[in-house]
C-alpha cells in the first residue's frame, strides 16, 4: 500500500485510527506505525544513505508525529499531514550523510575517475555477482546525496516512489507547479551526471560497476560479509509503488529512474522496533492513554 498513490486505501482508514489511538487503543497505534514505517525509513535512508542513521531519523519523525496526534483535525489527509511532519523533520535534520559518500556530483565524477578499473572476467563476474550489485547500489545511492536534501526528498517521493504530482505537492507545501519545476530540475542534475559519467546509462561511457568492485573490496568501501544493500531480505523501491505512476517521457530519463527504483527497500524490522519501544515506554502510555 503505496501512501503516495492516488488509490491510497486500507480496510481501516488512518483518521479512524487516529481517532482510536487517541481513546487509548493501542491496536491501532500499531496499525498506524507498521503501515507508515517502512516508507519513512527508507525515504530517510535515501537522504542519509545510512541505515543506522535512518533508524534514528524515522523514530524521531515517527515520535512526532505521535506526541501531536490530537492536534489533527483531518482539515487534509492523514498522509498529507504527517508526511509534511515527516518533511520539515528531515530538511531540518543535522545528520551527515556517510562519509563515504561525495558532496557534490563534481566531487563524486573527480573519484570515479580517480579509482582505478579493474577488468574482470566473466566468471570472476558471475562470482561476484552480489558484490558488484552493491557497488552499483551503492553508487546510485551517492548520486542522491550529491542533490540538495530539498532536491532529494522531491526526486524520492515523485519519481522514486512515483507519487502523483498533486499528493507530493501537497506534502512538500508546494504548488503543483513549482513541485514539477523542482522535479525536473533534480532529474536534470542526475540525468547529466549519469549521462556523462555512468556505463549503465551511457555505453560509451568507460565506468562500469564490475570494473570498480575489486578496489571497492580492497579498500573495504564495501564489506562481502556485511552488504548494505544489496541483501535477500530486501525488496525494491518498484515492488511497492503502485502501477499508475507518473510515467517518464524521455528514454534517458526512465532508464536512470528505473535504476534508482531497483534500489534496496527495506520491509522487515527488528523484533524489538520502535512500536515496541513506545508501547513500553510508560511515559508514551500515559500521554497517549494506552489499555
Amino acid at each position: 500500500m503505496n501512501p503516495f498513490s492516488t488509490s491510497y486505501e486500507s480496510d481501516t482508514p488512518d483518521d479512524i485510527l487516529v481517532s482510536r489511538i487517541l481513546t487509548g487503543d493501542k491496536s491501532s497505534l500499531n496499525g498506524l506505525i507498521l503501515r507508515h514505517q517502512p516508507f519513512i525509513y527508507n525515504i530517510a535512508w535515501k537522504m542519509l544513505g545510512d541505515p543506522i542513521k535512518a533508524e534514528d531519523l524515522t523514530q524521531e519523525a515517527l515520535l512526532k508525529i505521535i506526541s501531536n496526534l490530537s492536534s489533527f483535525q483531518g482539515d487534509s489527509s492523514f498522509r498529507t499531514w504527517a508526511y509534511r511532519i515527516v518533511r520539515n523533520h528531515f530538511l531540518n535534520d543535522q545528520k551527515k550523510p556517510s562519509q563515504l559518500f561525495a558532496n557534490n556530483f563534481e566531487d563524486m565524477g573527480n573519484r570515479l575517475d580517480a579509482s582505478p578499473s579493474v577488468d574482470l572476467s566473466a566468471d570472476e563476474q558471475e562470482e561476484k555477482k552480489e558484490e558488484i550489485r552493491e557497488v552499483r547500489l551503492q553508487c546510485l545511492s551517492g548520486m542522491l546525496l550529491c542533490l540538495t536534501k530539498e532536491q532529494r526528498l522531491i526526486y524520492i517521493i515523485g519519481d522514486i516512489f512515483a507519487a502523483d504530482h498533486t499528493i507530493g505537492a501537497e506534502i512538500m507545501d508546494l504548488n503543483k507547479d513549482n513541485f514539477r519545476k523542482k522535479l525536473s530540475n533534480a532529474r536534470k542534475q542526475l540525468h547529466n551526471f549519469m549521462l556523462n559519467k555512468c556505463g549503465l546509462v551511457n555505453k560509451e561511457n568507460p565506468c562500469r560497476c564490475h570494473k570498480k568492485v575489486k578496489v571497492a573490496l580492497d579498500v573495504g568501501i564495501i564489506d562481502a560479509k556485511n552488504l548494505l544493500f544489496n541483501k535477500q531480505e530486501f525488496s525494491n523501491f518498484k515492488k511497492s509503488i503502485e502501477a499508475d505512476a507518473n510515467y517518464l517521457v524521455d528514454e534517458a530519463e526512465q532508464l536512470y529512474t528505473e535504476l534508482h527504483r531497483d534500489h534496496s527497500y527495506k520491509t522487515t524490522f527488528e523484533k524489538k522496533n520502535f512500536l515496541e519501544l513506545v508501547l513500553e515506554s510508560p511515559d508514551w502510555r500515559d500521554r497517549l492513554n494506552l489499555s
